[in-house]
């Protein structure tokens, strides 16, 4: 299978927090695409949870349609609940609720999740196939720049926190994709992390290493996994 592209980058990030302003205006400045995987049923400031110190609030629903205006919205369950143990009625209502949810809010019904808690066992990854789900990020990495095989179980290449990020973002780009076998870096996170571990200038230094190359396709997840 040809790809559009020989190299490509995307970045995923989490929960659906205040920090995202701050990191979608750095995406912006820099050309990136990314996915934000939320939690429709409690997309509230009344939901927040302290972490070193470091009130973290989700944001009101209202205005993040504008928000993420070019970016991708995807599935991480209506309360972030984890897989392991639900039923199918309760998958139903913590899954195809949040992506029908999605689809009201944001216009088009996602093909795309992350996995609370990185937690995706093999009968609910089969439910989410059923419901139109057709790729799901797991909290593995692999360090590496090959796609995913079984994009249900999509690992990424790093956290924004891991020590090899910079020598990853070096090699990929000293590295020479192809249509037939494109390079994907691929990184993700929780935009809170960069209050809470005080590392702001991190996102910032890697975008700006990435940014304005003519071989590389900036997208989001579904685009660089052609989905949509």
């Amino acid at each position: 299978m040809n790809h559009p592209f020989k190299k490509a980058v995307t970045f995923s990030y989490d929960d659906g927090i205040e920090q995202d302003r701050k990191l979608v205006e750095i995406f912006n400045h820099f050309g990136m695409k990314a996915t934000f995987n939320l939690n429709t049923g409690i997309q509230s400031p009344d939901s927040n949870f302290l972490i070193e110190d470091v009130r973290i609030f989700r944001m009101p629903q209202e205005g993040l349609k504008e928000l993420y205006q070019g970016h991708e919205i995807a599935v991480h369950g209506l309360t972030h609940s984890g897989l392991t143990g639900l039923s199918r009625t309760e998958l139903e209502k913590e899954f195809l609720t949040d992506a029908k949810n999605i689809e009201k809010y944001y216009g088009r019904y996602p093909v795309g999740m992350a996995y609370a808690y990185g937690d995706c066992p093999v009968e609910a990854v089969s439910y989410l196939s059923e419901i139109g789900i057709r790729y799901g990020r797991t909290t593995e990495v692999t360090h590496g720049f090959a796609f995913p095989e079984n994009p249900m179980l999509l690992k990424a290449t790093c956290h924004h926190n891991d020590k090899a990020l910079f020598s990853l973002a070096e090699q990929f780009l000293s590295e020479e994709g192809s249509y037939e076998n494109p390079l994907l870096f691929y990184i993700w996170g929780h935009s809170y992390e960069f209050d809470v571990d005080d590392n702001w200038n991190r996102i910032e230094k890697l975008c700006e290493m990435l940014a304005g190359k003519e071989d590389i396709f900036y997208g989001t997840n579904a685009d660089c996994l052609n989905l949509i």
